[in-house]
């Protein structure tokens, strides 16, 4: 089943600045072959479910062999079956609507 998610993986305990962790997690996401789009408060990722899945279970992994001692991730996932649809389609469609908006 193909999946958008909508991906936060938040290390804890290890100070202020995390850029360094959530590089490696994004080097795992872009790597595993799914496609990824980051933006500042996380990460989008599309592919299929159990994909998806194991690449966020993937930056558990190393971010714990790192040293991290806690990690919350936050994940939000939309499924649709009645048609294809990719990340692309869902902002364009959205962009769409904003030329039209501009224009009345």
């Amino acid at each position: 089943m193909k999946a958008i998610a909508d991906v936060c993986i938040i290390p804890l305990g290890v100070g202020v600045s995390v850029s360094r962790e959530v590089t490696e997690c994004e080097r795992i996401l872009r790597e595993s072959g799914l496609k990824t789009r980051l933006h500042a408060y996380g990460t989008n990722v599309e592919g299929e479910w159990d994909d998806v899945m194991a690449a966020v279970k993937r930056c558990h992994e190393a971010l714990h062999a790192m040293g991290v001692p806690r990690i919350s991730t936050s994940i939000r996932i939309g499924t649709r079956i009645d048609k294809p649809q990719t990340m692309e389609d869902k902002i364009r469609r959205v962009e769409e609507g904003m030329r039209g908006a501009s224009s009345s």
